[in-house]
Order: C-alpha cells, then structure tokens, then sequence
C-alpha cells in the first residue's frame, strides 16, 4: 500500500462530492488516512478572470455548507478559501486549514462553490496511518458517532 496518495477532480460549484475510503475489510484493516492537504483551483480563464470560491471536506452525514464553515463540527476536516479581484489587479489570497489528526476510516464528503458558478479543480494528499487495534476500534467509533448524527 502506498503510503501517500492524492485524490483530485473537478466538481461543479454547488454539488457534492464523494471521496472513497471504502476497500475490502480485510485489504484495509488497521489501516486509517490522515489529510495533509486541501487546495482549490479555477478552472476557467485563470488569468482573466476575478476568482472568489470555497470548499469543505467532512466526515459527516451531510456536507457542510464552505460559505459559512463552522469550525465547531467535529466532523470538518478541511476548508479552503480563495479570493482575487482581477479588475482590481489584486494578489488575493488563498486559504486552507486541515485537521491533521483527524484519522479517517469511512467516505468522506467534498463541497465546493464558486460566486461565478464555476466549476472547481480541487486537490487532496493522504498518508496511510497503521492503528493499533484499540486506536482502529475508537477511531471507528468516533466516526460512526459523526456520521450517525
């Protein structure tokens, strides 16, 4: 199994998006993910174009809406945010904050959205993680308890 890995794609401003962790019990017991990075990217006219769009990875139920993040939710993995005012000749900016240590076992769900309705390119790195058996049985519990509520 390697032991980094990237999932990338291209999701249309609004919708969801499913990240797979499922795999045969047996191919992946033991085993959990932890998210090193989340980054957005435009996909129409870079450099022509002003750029305002947001995105949010999560293990719950439902995914969690990237214009208003609530960094209470224990289930939100990552956010990422990022902003420039081409009429303006603005820098921008460009935002993410990833949980590190939040060890993921289960799918997970990406939402991205974009103030022009655009779709958005998005990238994100794991690293495979070895768990104890206790460390598999809480993990596997606290994700169940996220995605049950």
């Amino acid at each position: 199994m390697k032991k980094t890995f990237v999932m990338r794609g291209q999701t249309a401003s609004g919708l969801t998006e499913v990240l797979e962790f499922g795999g045969k019990q047996k191919e992946t017991k033991g085993m959990a993910y932890r998210m090193t990075e989340f980054t957005l990217f435009p996909s129409t006219n870079t450099l022509s174009q002003s750029v305002e769009m947001c995105g949010t990875i999560t293990a719950g139920k439902t995914a969690l809406d990237p214009e208003n993040p609530d960094y209470n939710n224990e289930g939100l993995i990552a956010s990422a945010l990022s902003k420039n005012d081409q009429a303006q000749n603005n820098a921008g900016y460009v935002l993410s904050v990833v949980n590190d240590t939040f060890l993921i076992t289960q799918n997970l769900k990406l939402l991205v959205k974009d103030s022009y309705s655009n779709p958005i390119n998005w990238q994100c790195r794991f690293e495979a993680v070895k768990m104890t058996d206790a460390e598999e049985a809480a993990t596997n519990f606290r994700q169940y308890s996220i995605f049950d509520e």
